[in-house]
């Protein structure tokens, strides 16, 4: 049985939580539990990014595609993660339809018009037009979805005081993503992934 997992994390190069997304992609590669994982960063690094004009509420669009053709949406939390604002910059709501807005990753080109004229009705989705985190917006579509959400720690540990203030209600299900073997090896937590996922 094949599912399609959509993963969000902070993808930051020197304190981001890519060695947990690593780690899923190496399992979901397995031929007994295939998964096709998606990640933020896939999204990020596809052919809507790839457009020079690529605004940060393209790429929100885009995450809610993928997570509305996914059947479960894991977050990875490390330290850092609270306190990530990437995606919240949007000026359309409070300064109105000629505002500026800086393309994604183009900050040294400066700023654009914004190119959204009319306060988009996205099908019951999560309006991509919004002043949300990345991770938050992401969050919030699964929510609205319905998906299966699983919260893992980048950690050997519980880490509470790591989740962001609207995922508090999660706390007692957000679990440690890693353990140590038999031989004293770090590894993930394969069989507390697979149960999430319903295998």
């Amino acid at each position: 049985m094949s599912k399609r997992v959509y993963i969000s994390a902070d993808y930051a190069p020197y304190n981001g939580d890519r060695d947990v997304v690593d780690e899923l992609h190496a399992w979901g590669k397995d031929s007994k539990h295939m998964v096709d994982y998606i990640d933020t960063a896939s999204v990020v690094s596809g052919s809507v990014s790839d457009d020079p004009d690529c605004r940060p509420c393209d790429l929100k669009k885009e995450f809610n595609e993928q997570i509305n053709v996914s059947s479960a949406v894991i977050f990875v939390i490390g330290d850092k993660t609270a306190s990530r604002t990437a995606g919240s910059s949007c000026n359309r709501n409070s300064k109105g339809m000629f505002c500026s807005c800086t393309p994604y990753k183009q900050n040294a080109n400066g700023t654009g018009q914004c190119k959204v004229f009319y306060t988009p009705d996205d099908n019951n989705n999560v309006n991509y037009v919004n002043t949300y985190s990345y991770l938050k917006h992401e969050f919030m579509q699964a929510e609205k979805k319905g998906k299966t959400i699983i919260i893992v720690y980048n950690s050997f540990y519980h880490q509470p005081s790591w989740l962001p203030s609207y995922m508090k209600a999660y706390e007692d299900i957000a679990h440690p993503f890693w353990k140590k073997n038999a031989l004293g090896q770090k590894i993930g937590d394969y069989q507390y992934i697979k149960e999430a996922l319903g295998y």
